[in-house]
């Protein structure tokens, strides 16, 4: 059941939801009169406009109508000079505000968020307070907010969408500005938000599997010792790693996947979890105490070694649930978090963003590839081909080949953090873009599989973490951290590059994943493995559309789950586990088990956003997207470098018009589509010329 604290938050929420003390109409029409006759008629338009804007979010604590009256006199900026003056103002005390207070809410997470030993109780109750949770309140409170709200314009999608390609920059930024106090949600929310991501994320950053404990039926530990993976994130790519295995990836695959099942539906014994200490058999779901040694770590008392799972993934995901709700009574024009995810964050509505899912699952370039895969495979698919790699050309580097030459490379953080520069000038980064950029990134050690955390002032610096174990770095960690410094570098680019302040970033967190994902595809190249030929291009491309494939479903069953929690708010973990089973299987026999010829798979549901990432997992396949226009564009205009500067420094405008000023075109799927298309044509005697390795038991 919701906690009785959020029953009574959301009534007091739900008596304020209408808008405006009842005297509001009548104050407002009287002023609007005297301040018309101030300023002008051509004033009247902005003046409404702001009367309303502050009416609906005045509540009776802030004042009556003669401190209302009072305050739009004192505030009303009616001559251009006097409205440049708040904006400038305002830009610049904002950018202060959030700059300072991003670098304590950075500093509070330190040590949950960066491999820096145990966890200690206070540590979990720091990563979990936030600093900006009073921020908007006491900008309420002391009615700094209402200033922005009576004098800069709130707009809806609809409008952003048509009038937006003939505004200017300034419009723009004054259309962000405004947007900062749409919504009036109270501190307590904000806190209760932050709790909730909190222990999620530390969840998840936990989880972990020791898989020199996993033993198959005859006993075997197929895996080496020491390899701990995170949930999901390892756990997916050890699979990937094992299509260039030929000794015994598909029995490490199928062991896998069987975890992730497991993982999935709860059944995995809760002992086994971050547990060195015990040998585990996914297939029987047997546990005994650890018959080899690889380490001395121990999660301390962990109870029956066989007992499962008690649905802890899925109270997360519903402690993650209750917390978003208390902010939709606060959130008149977008009362649900999926309306705030698709209207607001991501500016594009949610049915055109499923129509796009949907374009590319039901591409017939879909048969075509998976035809391919078994070709390839030399045996039918397996569930867990959602995560086939074998198009990214490797050969003859073995995963581990790959972890010996990063290791060498990248004994610590400091050693990925001095050749940033190098891996900037690979990419076309002039010598003097490559030293402003590398200068403002910080590299850490990650608790977790590894994230970006950008600054938020123009004097502060960006973050990169990805995991770096005791021996260095591997490649799985060298592939996050190219990711992530595609953030980074859009982060750095689009804050110091950007005209105004409240334009820094971009449209959506879509855009960054696919600027991060144009460096992420480049791994093999900064090691020096992989030159971009006609073939490799074709490869490459069939690769980025099956990863879209792959996780356009996982993306469905995210909106499908938050869709079903909020037409059950009061269901418990046992029903929201059932829930999320029954839509991993239904998303997956519509639009996988045609191609797999297997039905009821699971493993759509096993990916972490989904638990701690409130409805994140859409971004991916829009960043896949927007990457393809993004690759199609830069394989055309050449050097990748100059092209990131200037896509960047675009700024936080609408999604379309950014995409159209980046590539041409608006945001879809049809570049992906087309580049996986023009990469079959190409031939199969020419992407299937190296085949990949045999696997034991094809």
């Amino acid at each position: 059941m919701r906690p009785k604290g959020m029953r009574v938050h959301r009534r007091r929420m739900e008596q304020s939801r209408k808008g405006g003390p009842a005297w509001a109409g009548a104050s407002a029409a009287g002023i609007e009169k005297e301040l018309v006759a101030r300023y002008g008629e051509s004033q009247r338009v902005r003046v409404r406009r702001g009367l309303k804007q502050v009416s609906e979010r005045w509540r009776d604590a802030d004042g009556g109508p003669s401190d209302f009256e009072a305050f739009v006199r004192a505030n009303f900026a009616g001559e251009p000079a006097a409205a440049d003056t708040v904006f400038a103002r305002f830009e610049h005390l904002l950018e202060q505000a959030y700059g300072h207070l991003q670098e304590i809410h950075r500093e509070f997470r330190s040590h949950v968020d960066l491999d820096a030993g145990p966890i200690a109780p206070y540590d979990e109750i720091f990563a979990g307070c936030s600093p900006f949770a009073h921020l908007h309140d006491d900008l309420f409170d002391n009615k700094l907010a209402f200033v922005v709200l009576l004098n800069f314009p709130l707009t809806t999608l609809a409008e952003r969408s048509a009038e937006g390609m003939r505004w200017t920059r300034r419009q723009w930024a004054e259309t962000r500005l405004a947007e900062t106090f749409s919504s009036r949600v109270p501190a307590g929310v904000h806190l209760a938000i932050s709790r909730a991501a909190a222990a999620a994320e530390r969840y998840i950053s936990e989880y972990n599997i020791w898989m020199h404990h996993l033993v198959d039926v005859q006993g075997r530990r197929l895996f080496p010792p020491g390899m701990r993976l995170l949930s999901h994130w390892d756990l997916r790519d050890e699979i990937k790693a094992g299509y260039a295995d030929d000794r015994g990836g598909l029995d490490k695959q199928r062991m896998i996947q069987k975890v992730m099942e497991r993982i999935v539906d709860q059944t995995i014994p809760a002992a086994v979890i971050n547990n060195p200490q015990l040998d585990w058999n996914p297939s029987t779901n047997a546990v005994r105490a650890a018959a080899a040694a690889d380490s001395a770590f121990s999660p301390g008392p962990c109870g029956a070694a066989d007992l499962p799972e008690p649905d802890t993934r899925y109270r997360h995901l519903l402690e993650t649930f209750h917390a978003a709700t208390l902010a939709d009574p606060c959130c008149p024009d977008a009362p649900s978090l999926m309306a705030r995810r698709f209207d607001r964050d991501r500016q594009i509505p949610e049915p055109r963003v499923r129509a796009m899912f949907e374009e590319v699952l039901t591409s017939d370039v879909v048969p075509r590839i998976a035809s391919l895969i078994r070709r390839r495979l030399g045996r039918p698919l397996e569930p867990f081909d959602i995560w086939y790699s074998g198009f990214r050309p490797r050969a003859p580097r073995s995963e581990e080949d790959l972890d010996a030459i990063v290791r060498s490379r990248y004994p610590d953080a400091e050693a990925f953090a001095r050749d940033i520069p190098e891996l900037l000038g690979k990419l076309g980064f002039s010598g003097a873009s490559a030293g402003f950029i590398a200068g403002r990134i910080v590299v850490e050690p990650a608790r977790g599989s590894g994230h970006a955390m950008g600054a938020a002032m123009r004097t502060g610096k960006s973050r990169l973490r990805t995991r770096i174990g005791r021996d260095g770095m591997d490649y799985k960690g060298f592939n996050v951290a190219m990711h992530e410094l595609g953030h980074n570098v859009e982060e750095t680019l689009s804050l110091h590059g950007a005209d105004f302040y409240c334009l820094n970033g971009v449209p959506n967190t879509s855009c960054t994943e696919a600027l991060a994902f144009v460096f992420q595809n480049r791994d093999l190249e900064m090691l020096g493995l992989e030159r971009p030929e006609r073939q490799s291009e074709a490869l490459g491309a069939l690769h980025d559309f099956w990863a879209a494939f792959e996780i356009c479903g996982v993306a469905l069953v995210d909106m499908g789950v938050w869709r079903w929690m909020y037409a059950h708010p009061d269901a418990g973990p046992n029903r929201a586990r059932a829930a999320v089973l029954e839509i991993s299987k239904e998303v997956w026999n519509c639009y996988y088990a045609p191609v797999f010829q297997q039905e009821n798979a699971v493993l759509l549901g096993v990916y972490s956003h989904m638990i701690d990432g409130f409805l994140y997992l859409p971004d991916y396949p829009l960043g896949h997207m927007i990457a393809g226009q993004l690759e199609e564009h830069m394989r055309k205009a050449g050097a990748i470098g100059p092209e990131v500067e200037r896509i960047a420094r675009l700024g936080r405008i609408g999604p379309d018009l950014w995409m159209t000023r980046a590539t041409g075109a608006p945001v879809g799927p049809g570049p992906l589509i087309a580049s996986a298309e023009r990469a079959l044509r190409i031939g199969q005697s020419e992407t299937g010329s190296r085949p990949a390795p045999r696997q034991p038991g094809a």
